[in-house]
């Protein structure tokens, strides 16, 4: 488990500070499949076997996403699922963006790995 993943989003506000982009570049390298827009979003298309398979990982993720009090945008397309996070509060990127990805990676990867 990474070090991003062992930690929990907070709630943010508009008075939250955007992540600078030396930490933006710092916290990107633990998350490496995922892109950073030059919106300032993180973005991750991952490929499933088949449409069942996709829907069950974005229901897990969906699961994660209310834990965690932070939710990525969701886009479906049969068998490919794009998720899309950024600190809507700010319109920017927070740590908490990154705490997400990571555990959204931990999740695909235990799938990968069993």
């Amino acid at each position: 488990m990474t070090e991003l993943a062992r930690k929990h989003c907070e709630a943010c506000s508009g008075d939250t500070p955007p992540l600078k982009a030396e930490e933006v570049f710092r916290l990107h390298q633990q998350v490496p499949e995922w892109d950073v827009t030059s919106g300032r979003k993180l973005v991750r298309r991952l490929e499933f076997e088949d449409f069942l398979e996709a829907m069950d990982f974005v229901n897990r993720v969906a699961r994660l996403a209310e834990e965690e009090g932070h939710h990525p945008n969701i886009t479906i397309d049969y068998r490919r699922v794009t998720f899309t996070i950024w600190t809507h509060a700010i319109d920017d990127l927070s740590e908490s963006d990154f705490i997400l990805a990571a555990k959204i990676d931990e999740l695909y990867d235990s799938d990968e790995d069993g």
